[in-house]
């Protein structure tokens, strides 16, 4: 029987650190809203996962290098003062968050020899399509990092609720390991110690039966997790681990750790789990770039552009993967010819607008895809557009809290 994960050796911080200053965002939120990230680090203390992190938010601010010096110096610091207390177990996240909703994961270590982000036919699949010029800064910081902090959220398409839903009701306040609010609006979580760990192995691997794969997408190809946040980390460790790989035994390679990434699998059909879409706002532009977005597209669907207060619907082709490929594509090389223009992705209607606003941009509400077209459409289509969801908004994104050695 194939497994698909592993149970991991979580490190979580000892009792005495206090988690709301520890636990932060994920790296990839609030690119152009440098307030929030100040405003951050401002409420986390010396020992904080902001120390452990690079947030894509000062990527192009000229100190990569410094950044990431750092980043393995504050690493190796905590692992030597004995930050850490080790978890051998899979671990179920609860994760109240802002919006009122509350999405119950479970922490597992998963196999990227199992995972392909080109060729998609693996068990473990990217959503979206993997930008190689996104990898190089992500392949740097890991690897020398003695640590790995996950953000990745992994979905199954668990319509019958037969693989965390019954480690959640088992639990009980005994087998609690963490709880804390989390700081910048980002709600309350806390972390279970799950037993029964074959049951949860047995439920997963059901999930990739051969039957079940070609009643449900029309092939039997094992297809169990596909990658909801995160496809560029886990494309960044499994370029790292292929890189590993060739200089070890075959025995080596079954248990080397850079074999493995530590992520929280999500059930598609967690009723408080929802997709929202992942605006963009593009800078450097005027009426012009809406008029020629207008002219450039077509089709039955419609976004709406806000510009300098005024609002604008265009025609775009139907459904959201289409629209959002259609959309990318003109915006791609709208920037390839036109000097000083600019894109960011943006989570949240909100943010959105404040951030056009403030950098007198355009800002471009995409649609909404449905959760039920996700695994059928990877599985036909091979993946999404970038940036087509987002599991949710920007606060409720995954914090880095536990963490795991990879060296």
């Amino acid at each position: 029987m194939d497994s698909y994960i592993s149970v991991p050796r979580v490190l979580l911080p000892k009792e005495c650190v206090d988690l709301k200053k520890w636990a932060v965002i994920a790296c990839d939120q609030f690119t152009s809203q440098g307030e929030y990230w100040k405003k951050l680090k401002d409420e986390c203390g010396e020992v904080s996962a902001l120390n452990v992190i690079f947030p894509e938010y000062y990527l192009d601010k000229g100190d990569m290098d410094e950044r990431i010096a750092s980043i393995n110096y504050y690493m190796n610091k905590y692992l030597c003062e004995n930050v850490f207390r080790e978890i051998n177990g899979f671990v179920l996240t609860v994760r109240e968050t802002s919006y009122g909703r509350r999405r119950t994961g479970l922490l597992a270590l998963i196999d990227l020899d199992m995972y392909d982000f080109e060729k998609g036919g693996l068990p473990i699949r990217a959503t979206e399509a993997t930008v190689r010029e996104r990898l190089p800064v992500r392949i740097k910081i890991r690897r020398n990092a003695p640590l790995e902090l996950p953000h990745v959220l992994l979905l199954i398409d668990d319509k019958e609720k037969t693989v965390i839903e019954p480690i959640a009701a088992s639990i009980s306040e005994e087998d609690k390991l963490y709880d804390s609010p989390l700081n910048m609006a980002g709600g309350s979580i806390k972390g279970y110690r799950v037993k029964n760990e074959e049951r949860i192995l047995s439920a997963v691997s059901a999930l990739a039966r051969p039957e079940r794969n070609q009643e449900l997408y029309g092939s039997a190809s094992p297809f169990v997790f596909a990658v909801g946040d995160g496809n560029h980390s886990v494309a960044t460790a499994k370029v790292l681990w292929e890189e590993t790989k060739k200089t070890l035994s075959l025995k080596e390679r079954e248990s080397h750790p850079a074999r493995y990434f530590l992520a929280e699998i999500n059930n598609l059909y967690d009723d408080d789990l929802v997709f929202e879409p992942i605006h963009r706002a593009v800078f450097g532009v005027g009426k012009e770039f809406i008029e020629e977005m207008r002219s450039s597209l077509s089709g039955k669907g419609h976004v709406t552009v806000l510009y300098r207060e005024e609002l604008f619907s265009l025609s775009v082709p139907e459904g959201a993967p289409e629209a959002v490929r259609a959309i990318q594509e003109f915006i791609d090389g709208y920037l390839s010819s036109h000097e000083g223009a600019a894109v960011d992705y943006i989570h949240g209607d909100e943010n959105l607008s404040k951030v056009a606003s403030a950098k007198d941009g355009v800002a471009i509400f995409m649609p909404v895809l449905k959760k039920e077209e996700l695994f059928p459409y990877v599985v036909k289509n091979g993946s999404l557009p970038r940036k087509t969801f987002s599991m949710g908004e920007a606060e409720e994104k995954r914090y880095y809290l536990e963490a795991r050695k990879i060296k």
